[in-house]
């Protein structure tokens, strides 16, 4: 059984897995955030792409096959539940390029719609 990159202590397939095989979708906008962190570490550009919100999506996405994702952090979020068609989740993703440790730290926001969630963009 493989864990899910998540780290939410769930195998892969059951976790974030199921959104990317598009067996399922995101439920909440951390959720979405975890998957589109896993598919960054899997190296799934296609999820990553299908999750943007059409008004920020790049025409393409070139992954760094060098650069391997090691742990993620959530640091808070604000809105983004069930029944609701907004939020952000503020995150901080580590992570090893060339030897060097690094890490990201983004507070992003997400929409709902037609019953899914996307990525909007980073908070300033």
């Amino acid at each position: 059984m493989t864990r899910c990159p998540c780290l939410s202590g769930e195998a892969y397939e059951r976790c974030c897995g199921r959104f990317h095989s598009r067996a399922a979708e995101a439920a909440t906008a951390e959720q979405l955030m975890r998957s589109r962190y896993s598919a960054f570490a899997v190296g799934d550009a296609d999820y990553l792409l299908r999750t943007w919100h059409p008004s920020t999506r790049p025409a393409r996405l070139t992954l760094d096959p060098d650069q391997r994702w090691t742990r993620l952090d959530i640091l808070g979020h604000t809105g983004g539940g069930l029944f609701e068609n907004e939020g952000t989740v503020e995150f901080e993703a580590h992570y090893v390029h060339s030897g060097q440790r690094d890490s990201l730290r983004e507070h992003s926001r997400f929409v709902r719609e037609d019953g899914r969630w996307l990525y909007l963009d980073a908070l300033d």
